[in-house]
């Protein structure tokens, strides 16, 4: 250490004295945080809180600007305690939306959704029934005691499960299942089950600590008043619910996953054959290439069989791929031609479509970018 160095030894001390006091109030929140939650899983209050999480942060913003510090840093470092207390709670319990607790089936417990579900629905107190492939003979002995039935396979085998299912089940039991594809399923268990139907789709991975604030997607089909508990439980998880359509939910998904994946081949497919290694590129990236180079990594992470079901999900999703080719050929003439004129007439027209979408995303995309040059630079 220099001598110059040494001089700043007091204010160091004093910053790593803070830093230790920031620690013990931090830890003597988080305990406060868990008598809370021990209160909202008594009275069946939900996870997450919306309006007053918003009051909060505005609270805290007002609070740091008093203190002659940044809003936005304060959110941010504010947003990150609530998240660490969020996650803490996927190692507790879970208030219940019933009086008493269901009985409720995953079949497809062992995957990755399945698996999740299980443990979450476990820790709210509600009984849960697992059947894979190996256990499929112990189904007559579960069924009589079923209020919820819950299809949690791969795509293409999600009709056949359903079809095999239902007609076991019991008039009364909900029949729901996770898949990303709406329509088909929905028609399948109309067809195959008399009682209440429910198509949900988590919009999230199987990887996430909990349910708070992950978005799920739902789709009552018959009995609709029989299906408001589930509904009801999701939201008790802290997850924001939005009803839809099941055309609509699918005709959005084209675009949503269908395109997205298989745009994701295209640049992975595409750096393998430019031999493009993904380290040698991060070595020369911005940040937001790096952001975009993150999410196509992710995908070959996981099941490629995952992905080919989704992609190849249906007619109407492979339609939409050959056209979006076609439409990028149109776009490859402008390359193979020189034409900028072109270029930018097409560029003008799409910024035109995104409208005031285009600042909203600079903005966010801006944050983002920030958070992620200081985690990983």
């Amino acid at each position: 250490m220099t001598p110059k160095e040494k001089e700043l030894g007091p204010q160091r001390n004093r910053i790593d004295e803070i830093d230790s006091k920031l620690l013990e109030l931090l830890a003597e929140r988080r305990e406060i945080v868990h008598e809370v939650i021990d209160k909202k899983i008594k009275n069946q209050l939900p996870i997450f809180a919306p309006k007053r999480e918003d009051e909060k942060i505005d609270k805290f913003r007002d609070m740091a600007a008093d203190h002659d510090l940044d809003p936005d840093w304060a959110e941010d470092f504010l947003r990150m305690i609530m998240a660490s207390s969020r996650a803490s709670q996927s190692r507790n319990e879970f208030p219940r939306a019933t009086e008493a607790p269901k009985h409720i089936l995953i079949v497809g417990a062992k995957g990755g959704m399945g698996s999740l579900y299980a443990r979450i629905i476990e820790q709210t107190g509600h009984h849960v029934y697992k059947i894979d492939k190996h256990n499929w003979h112990e189904l007559e002995e579960i069924v009589p005691k079923l209020d919820l039935a819950i299809v949690s396979v791969p795509i293409n085998v999600t009709v056949d499960v359903i079809e095999r299912l239902a007609p076991k089940l019991k008039s009364e039991t909900i029949l729901a299942d996770f898949t990303s594809n709406k329509t088909g399923p929905i028609e399948a268990m109309k067809r195959v089950h008399d009682g209440p139907v429910l198509g949900l789709h988590p919009m999230h991975g199987p990887d996430v600590d909990n349910l708070s604030k992950q978005l799920m997607v739902a789709c009552p089909v018959r009995n609709t008043e029989a299906l408001q508990w589930v509904i009801e439980q999701s939201k008790l998880w802290g997850m924001r619910v939005v009803e839809a359509n099941a055309e609509k939910h699918d005709h959005v998904m084209h675009m949503v996953q269908g395109l997205r994946h298989f745009v994701a081949l295209t640049h992975g497919s595409f750096m393998k054959t430019y031999d493009l290694k993904p380290q040698d590129i991060l070595d020369y990236s911005s940040p937001i290439y790096r952001a975009e180079l993150m999410m196509t990594g992710r995908i070959f992470a996981q099941s490629a069989e995952l992905y080919a079901d989704i992609v190849f999900a249906n007619e109407e999703r492979r339609e939409l791929l050959l056209n979006f080719i076609e439409h990028n050929e149109k776009l490859a003439r402008m390359v193979k031609n020189d034409d900028k004129e072109g270029f930018i007439k097409e560029f003008e027209s799409v910024t035109d479509f995104f409208g005031k979408f285009a600042s909203q995303a600079l903005k966010e995309s801006g944050y983002l970018i920030n958070r992620l040059a200081d985690r990983f630079a």
